[in-house]
């Protein structure tokens, strides 16, 4: 008995001839049940001397009411074809395209598609550009879609993220590097008044699993200690000091040891009317909510106090939170500090304790703050957002956002406001 090699030689399979001919089906009307399946069904009637037709790409968009579903199709000669296949094809098509139009009530072109270059992609990744504003002016769309193409990008789809309380679209673009993208898409967003951010597309994206907020001009409105100072009667000083450090003209561990000590002498109980009297920012508890219940570690880091903080991070439900404590004695407030400062390197620390505690990579995590020293927690993060900051820090950040609502964040992470909608009872408080 001859023996059976134990590698025999694979089977070459006879190469199957290419897609010759290409063409596009544009589908546009009011938009119904049954529009689609109807026509890829005629689609798979197609034949005659033909070999059965090839789904080639689909992109379809309902934009109130109205259906624009765009189909590529092909097909490959079968053996012996005559000329004028490709002639027949579209003949083919258009008969097809009749018919679907007068039994579903819609209109359907069908034109030739060449193959020259169909498979050729722009260079460089594809990322996302989200465009946000109240509302969002046609120029910014206009200028957006301008720069875009002015650096050889390509904008390959555009979907609508929310309606309230802003509104959002989501442009995905191919062809354009990060750096170049967000360098012409700035001076956009400075002449029109809109928010645009940029995100790499992939997985990372929607990966993310972590978020540390900043409190004072954040996830609350105002500063905390300007609110002590004032009670101390130092609100003028402490304002010019916080200020400074704030746009990176002061150390902050400096300038904050200088504010505290106005602060020295003021009764504890004047902590518990600040923080009764904290005002959070519109859609503050919508974004903790929502990626709450999406799975998110929530929490917040801060230059202020743990005497404000750690009550603030209980009511939210929050997982964590880092801040500075004020020194006490007999009653009063010293104008010390207890312990190691929270500062910009000390936010940068607390974001990676609470991501190694909880078991999350840093591009996983995501940074929201307002001040110079929010900028190492807002580099060392996945995503660091700059929200309605100062100009020192929207330019270092991944991204900015200058809307008054703080749920905004959603949209940058590429979440609808259907999803949120299914995440948050619509009862829930702002």
């Amino acid at each position: 008995m001859a023996a059976v090699p134990l590698d025999p030689a694979p089977h070459t399979p006879t190469t199957a001839p290419s897609v010759t001919s290409r063409a596009l089906l544009t589908v546009t009307g009011v938009d119904r049940p049954g529009v689609t399946a109807r026509l890829f069904a005629a689609l798979a009637e197609v034949g005659g001397d033909l070999v059965p037709v090839e789904v080639v790409d689909v992109e379809q968009v309902v934009v109130h009411g109205q259906l624009v579903l765009g189909v590529v199709v092909g097909t490959r000669p079968a053996e012996g074809s005559r000329p004028g296949e490709e002639a027949r094809f579209l003949a083919a098509l258009g008969r097809l395209a009749a018919e679907v139009g007068r039994a579903s009530g819609v209109q359907v072109q069908v034109e030739s598609v060449c193959d020259a270059g169909r498979d050729a992609a722009p260079a460089g990744r594809s990322h996302h550009v989200i465009v946000l504003g109240r509302p969002v002016p046609p120029e910014a769309v206009a200028g957006a879609a301008a720069a875009i193409a002015g650096i050889g990008g390509n904008i390959d789809a555009i979907r609508r993220l929310s309606d309230y309380p802003v509104t959002s679209f989501e442009l995905t673009v191919s062809g354009a590097e990060a750096t170049g993208l967000r360098s012409a898409l700035a001076s956009v967003a400075a002449t029109t008044g809109a928010d645009i951010a940029v995100e790499q597309v992939g997985l990372t994206r929607r990966s993310k699993r972590l978020i540390v907020l900043d409190v004072d001009s954040t996830l609350v409105r105002g500063e905390v200690i300007d609110e002590l100072a004032a009670r101390a009667g130092r609100a003028a000083e402490v304002a010019r000091i916080t200020a400074a450090a704030m746009n990176g003209e002061l150390d902050f561990a400096e300038s904050l040891r200088a504010r505290v000590a106005a602060l020295a002498g003021l009764p504890v109980e004047v902590l518990d009317e600040v923080r009764e009297h904290l005002v959070l920012t519109p859609g503050a508890r919508t974004l903790i909510r929502t990626l709450k219940r999406l799975g998110f570690r929530c929490g917040i880091v801060s230059g202020g106090f743990t005497q404000i903080t750690d009550p603030l991070a209980e009511q939210l439900g929050l997982d964590f939170a880092a801040a500075n404590t004020l020194e006490v004695a007999d009653g009063r407030l010293t104008g010390g500090l207890v312990g190691e400062i929270v500062d910009r390197a000390g936010k940068a620390h607390a974001l990676v304790r609470f991501a190694e505690q909880h078991g999350i990579p840093l591009e996983q995590t995501v940074a929201v703050g307002d001040g110079a020293n929010d900028l190492d927690m807002l580099g060392l993060a996945g995503l660091g957002i700059a929200f309605n900051a100062k100009p020192y820090v929207r330019e270092q950040a991944h991204t900015a956002l200058n809307q008054p609502y703080l749920d905004a964040v959603l949209q940058v992470l590429g979440f609808t406001r259907e999803e949120v909608l299914d995440a948050v009872p619509t009862s829930s408080s702002r």
